[in-house]
């Protein structure tokens, strides 16, 4: 027989260690690491089996490993994971997940503190879909591991046994008894005629890199951390729960289940979730059946799923009922759906239901017709079985398979166990390593060589460093300045002949080695990063020249490749850091050199990978460069023409310093060869930007300033647009558009590909929109002699575009914005008013601006009025999401899923204080006059802060669970809350009592508004209600929306109240005879409303789907309404922008500027401006 465990694998931290970015070595604790297979029976060497899936330790470990002080108890968790082989079949995997002591070998050469631990898990892999026995055999290993009594035998011959040994049981057959230890286990398998199990892709949580597998075609469950980027990808029939928000979304209108089917399908369920409080209902009617499982408190067990499994084969019965006998081809099993339909139809009184219809006609109903399900010679579908059982009035139980004999006994015995009797032998203090051979030791310790080399030759430089800074104040015994410059030279001479040697070795690297895992990119990776003076990136760089130079013809394989590219990124990286522009020159011109071939022999050059460094984007780096090229050509041409030479640096010199007399004179005289030299080099810095593919406005913005600072030629400037087209163009026709930003596809005149793309293109001037006809339009429009006034540079050399006129504005502006530099969600937005940004900026009518915080961590300040550069700047700080923002005149305040409060100085961006006292994470912070703070979280309190003596003044209130909105009215000092206990609690703060606890919603209260004595709340039990302060009473309820009321807000014009829901409703309500009803609905909106904001004339809207409105009330209708017409019927929809496909976390609107922005989970903010007329 088979055996049910295929495999045995430790996954964690190993001798190489590397974040998640990428990056090697160790960074600290606060940073997440990569996870490596680090053991695994049957060992990598065995021929009989294959190796386990490469994605395994990313799957299991998804979040990363994470290094700790100390050990947690508390901390080891069971989960199981199914996974898909590259041939279609299922792996289906138990996981323990602990902290584990870091190896002593690998935290020495690591640098890794004493006595620290990391995160580690332990599998078992099997080809059968038996999580029962995975997990307890599993969790016997684990608690065999570190038991006190210790085992027998060691840990890894047990497994040895174990994986090697206990065979896959006969379908309801057979049953295998083994023993791990002293504890005895059994396993099954049910008949092959029960229920089938649901044999769909499941991870609990998907590793950040892997957020691709979203798009898959095929079925799966997958959870996913809130603040992975899905930016771009299609989910297309993906079903995304918000666990967050309690929100469900799709790509695509799913309809409702049919009557009777939903009703019957929803008591099912309730009856098995709360048997009880279902049971109580029925005995009050006396229709109490007992069918599913008794006692509520009892935990979920196998016979739980058995029964949660038959609801939905009932449920599938119940809506295909009858379907056989529209089956008109048994052979070829052909489904009249029409017929099926109109039947179904007639006997339920009811138009053909959209549900049914799409499901009969679903590849999922095919592909079960076609494996012969529905065929009358298979005698083991249930599915038919129950249809038949229920039409005789049969128990629908009855059709599960049963047992008619007692399974056949299968003993697995361990001839190991037993032997001696003599009490524990084998204990550990953390979970053992097996056996390795003797390649696996050396390959280890070449890595852990490596990583201790390169760390002992960074503290060796920095020491040498030190020293030479000290100069005359060091010890008489230390080197002199010229020994110590010997020495220096000695090591740079060292480290390049090592390098040129690991060099040589990277490049004879085999078709089936791993180049990002060998010991040469390793040792040169580590060169490159613990270097802090460049010796380790310039003399990588200069090796690649050297042998450029020697004749190779810089062709890699694509191992090579990748490894080639990863180098000169980090290389670059760190010459960036240092601003060591020649390395970055260096590197610039080898990446033009070095290509690899596809399958069509077309070559893909390593600059173009090299595009997403922010060093390009800079114009002082390529007016360096060009000066480079032209003092190299000078160089070049001394010795063989001299004079030429001389002349040209003479007017180069002229250029600069003399008059303009003089300049007019030497132009005359050496403008022809001077034009044509400088045309030659900025052709040649063309070259290089297009081959990092930069955006077609940003090179020749560059390349203009470059040119008009040397005052070459008309001719010359068009010269040099046309090759800038035309090499782009090819290099487009080569390799395709660069999808690295979205803004940069319909920069050459081409169409995007995606819809979102042409929408996020917001900001791109009237040369952007073609190669052709575009730049040729603005070499001889009649603003020409002003072409290179239209770049200017400041003092750090950064391009900057200057205003244009107004008639050119309403060419190029586009109505909406995308505001890029979060990494992460956006969890949070907060619109700051004119009044508080007057003494930051100055009192201007676009002063407003937009305050964002993410999942990064980090919170940026935006200012709309700065179009092209609005990001103003990036405040950090917290160490987890932010959830909340405020701000004042003076100062910007933070909450965080970190528990803390911080509050910064919005002049300088710097922090201030630091305040801790919440016990969860802080979901609301309000900036209050008089230097304070009143803030609440998810630990139910609500606080009140002293900025200026860094103090919490008072727990303002307390409720039992979290705090989810909240509103202060200052003048009054009354406090509203509400959350997740359904509760609203109004306390007043002055006289430190509580009021009211008004009773009333049945589930979380998600917004709450307060003005006067009115407050007004909306629940998830999909009302709304309006609260008297001063009565403590309930004076309404607003019950019309199908979902969610998520927010509610007061029209103080109309004395009139609106709110959202989940259900994408927009509702207008206004007192009318006494009571209150709704007047208006608006339905444009398809997604759940996130944000009201209501003004004296404008209405701002945002909801969950990126879609924003703006309304407004026409002026005639102020004060000219009737006593008994409807005011909240006045709003009149103004504007909508097109909509793009992103999910949004947050909206804020700036009702004085007409301005709506929403936070997306792809980090990138939406800026409807909507004063702009597009």
């Amino acid at each position: 027989m088979a055996p049910i465990f295929e495999y045995f694998v430790v996954c964690g931290i190993g001798p190489e260690i590397r974040t998640l970015d990428g990056n090697r070595g160790y960074h600290g604790s606060s940073v997440m690491y990569l996870p490596f297979l680090l053991d695994q029976y049957p060992p990598s060497s065995h021929t009989l089996y294959p190796p386990p899936p490469p994605q395994l330790p990313t799957c299991v470990l998804p979040a990363g490993v994470q290094f700790y002080t100390s050990k947690n108890p508390s901390v080891p968790r069971s989960y199981p994971i199914v996974l898909t082989e590259g041939d279609g079949s299922k792996i289906y995997v138990s996981c323990i997940e602990f902290r584990d002591p870091v190896c002593d070998d690998v935290a020495e050469a690591h640098r890794i503190p004493p006595n620290s631990f990391a995160d580690k898990c332990i599998c078992l892999v099997s080809r059968a879909p038996a999580f029962g026995i995975l997990r307890e055999a599993l969790e016997e290993l684990f608690l065999l591991c570190f038991s006190s009594s210790g085992s027998s035998k060691p840990l890894w011959e047990v497994i040895a046994h174990l994986v090697s040994n206990v065979p896959l049981p006969t379908p309801g057959k057979d049953r295998v008894l083994f023993a791990i230890e002293n504890s005895l286990l059994a396993v099954e398998v049910p008949p092959k005629d029960g229920l089938p199990h649901v044999d769909h892709v499941y991870i609990p949580l998907l590793f950040f890199s892997g957020v691709d597998y979203i798009d898959a075609p095929t079925p799966y469950m997958m959870g996913l951390h809130s603040g992975v980027d899905t930016f771009g990808l299609v989910m297309d029939g993906v079903v995304v729960v918000d666990l967050e928000h309690n929100l469900i979304t799709t790509t695509e209108d799913i309809p409702s289940i049919p009557e009777p089917e939903n009703s019957s399908l929803r008591g099912d369920l309730m009856k098995l979730l709360y048997p009880n409080v279902v049971g109580i209902d029925h005995m009050k009617t006396g229709s109490f059946i007992e069918q599913c499982p008794r006692g509520g408190s009892r935990p979920w067990g196998e016979d739980h799923d058995l029964h949660l499994r038959f609801i939905f084969l009932k449920f599938f019965a119940s809506i295909l009922g009858g379907y056989r006998n529209f089956i008109e081809n048994t052979a070829t099993h052909v489904f009249n759906s029409q017929a099926f339909l109109k039947k179904r139809s007639r006997s339920t009184n009811q138009p053909p239901d959209p549900m049914i219809s799409q499901f009969v006609e679903s590849q999922g109903f095919f592909d079960y017709l076609e494996r012969g399900l529905g065929s009358e010679e298979n005698g083991n579908n249930l599915l038919d079985r129950l249809q038949d059982a229920v039409g005789r009035g049969q128990n629908p139980m009855s059709i599960l398979p049963s047992l008619s004999s007692e399974p056949e006994i299968v003993t697995i015995s361990d001839p190991g166990l037993g032997i001696s009797d003599s009490g524990a032998k084998y204990c550990y203090d953390r979970f053992p390593s097996n056996a390795r051979t003797e390649e696996q030791e050396e390959k280890r310790k070449q890595i852990l060589a490596a990583a201790s080399g390169a760390l002992e030759y960074s503290g060796k430089l920095t020491q040498n460093s030190t020293s030479a800074l000290a100069g005359k104040d060091s010890k008489p015994e230390s080197l002199s300045p010229r020994e110590m410059a010997a020495e220096r030279e000695r090591m740079v001479l060292d480290i390049q002949v090592k390098l040129q040697g690991l060099w040589l070795r990277l490049l004879k690297l085999g078709a089936t080695d791993d180049p990002l895992s060998s010991f040469e990119y390793g040792t040169i990776l580590a060169l490159i990063e613990s270097d802090a003076e460049g010796i380790g990136g310039s003399g990588f760089v200069e090796c690649i020249r050297e042998h450029i130079h020697s004749g190779w013809n810089c062709q890699l394989t694509d191992e090579q490749f990748i490894a080639v590219k990863e180098l000169l990124k980090t290389a670059i990286n760190r010459a960036i850091a240092r601003n060591d522009m020649v390395t970055i020159r260096d590197a610039l011109e080898v990446s033009a050199e070095m290509h690899k071939k596809d399958v069509n022999n077309v070559s893909d050059y390593v600059q173009r990978h090299l595009r997403s460094l922010s060093i390009w984007e800079e114009l002082r780096f390529w007016e360096g460069y060009f000066d480079y090229l032209l003092d190299r050509f000078s160089n070049n041409n001394m010795l063989v023409a001299p004079q030429l030479a001389a002349n040209i640096l003479q007017v180069r010199t002229a250029v600069k310093n003399v008059g303009e007399g003089l300049i007019a004179l030497l132009w005359f005289c050496w403008s022809t060869n001077y034009a044509t030299l400088v045309t030659t080099q900025l052709i040649i810095v063309a070259t290089h930007m297009a081959g990092l593919e930069l955006p077609d406005t940003d090179a020749w913005n560059m390349i203009e300033t470059i040119a008009g600072k040397n005052n070459i030629g008309y001719k010359h400037i068009i010269q040099l647009r046309g090759f800038l087209s035309h090499i782009r163009q090819i290099f487009i026709g080569y390799w395709g558009i660069y999808s690295g930003k979205s803004q940069s596809l319909s920069l050459y005149g081409l169409s995007s590909p995606r819809p979102q793309d042409a929408a996020d293109d917001t900001h791109q001037s009237s040369e952007a929109t073609g190669v052709g006809r575009s730049w040729v339009q603005s070499m001889f429009s009649r603003d020409r002699a002003s072409s290179f006034s239209r770049v200017t540079t400041n003092e750090n050399g950064t391009l900057h575009k200057p205003e244009v006129s107004a008639a050119g504005q309403k060419k190029v502006q586009t109505n909406i914005r995308m505001l890029r530099g979060h990494s992460g969600a956006v969890t949070a937005l907060h619109c700051v008013t004119k009044r508080e940004v007057w003494d930051l900026v100055g009192d201007r009518e676009d002063a407003g601006f937009f305050i964002s915080g993410s999942t990064d961590c980090t919170i940026k300040i935006w200012d709309p009025s700065l179009r092209g550069s609005e990001l103003r700047a990036t405040l950090k700080g917290h160490t987890r999401a932010v959830r909340a923002i405020s701000s004042d005149r003076g100062k910007v305040v933070s909450g965080s899923d970190d528990q803390s409060v911080l509050v910064w100085d919005k002049q300088t961006t710097q922090l201030l204080e630091e305040l801790k006292g919440h016990d969860a994470q802080v979901s609301i912070v309000r900036m209050l006059s008089g230097e304070r703070v009143l803030t609440a979280a998810h630990d139910g309190t609500v606080k009140m802060w002293d900025v200026r003596t860094d103090t919490c003044v008072a727990t303002v209130g307390r409720c039992s669970s979290a705090v989810l909105c909240m509103e202060y009215d200052d003048s009054t000092g009354i406090l509203a809350a509400g959350g997740r206990e359904a509760v609203v609690n109004i306390w007043d703060i002055r006289a430190g009592r509580q009021m009211h606890k008004l009773l009333g919603h049945s589930k979380w209260i998600r917004s709450i508004r307060m003005v006067g004595d009115l407050v007004i709340t909306g629940s998830d039990d999909w009302t709304a209600r309006m609260w008297s302060v001063s009565q403590g009473t309930c004076d309404a309820v607003l019950a019309c929306h199908d979902g969610p009321v998520l927010c509610v807000e007061y029209s103080m014009a109309d004395r009139g109240i609106i709110t959202g829901s989940n259900d994408g409703l927009l509702r207008f309500w206004e007192n009318d005879d006494g009571g209150i009803r709704c007047m208006k609905n608006v339905t444009i909106h398809n997604s759940p409303i996130l944000s009201i904001n209501a003004g004296e004339h404008w209405l701002g809207i945002g909801a969950a789907d990126n879609s924003m409105s703006l309304f407004h009330r026409p002026q005639e209708r102020l004060g000219g309404v009737s006593s008994t017409g409807s005011k909240m019927a006045g709003w009149q929809l103004y504007r909508t922008p097109q909509k793009s496909v992103a999910m949004v976390r947050c909206v804020a609107s700036d009702l004085e500027r007409k301005r709506i922005c929403t936070g997306g989970r792809n980090g990138m903010l939406r800026l409807w401006d909507a004063t702009i007329n597009i």
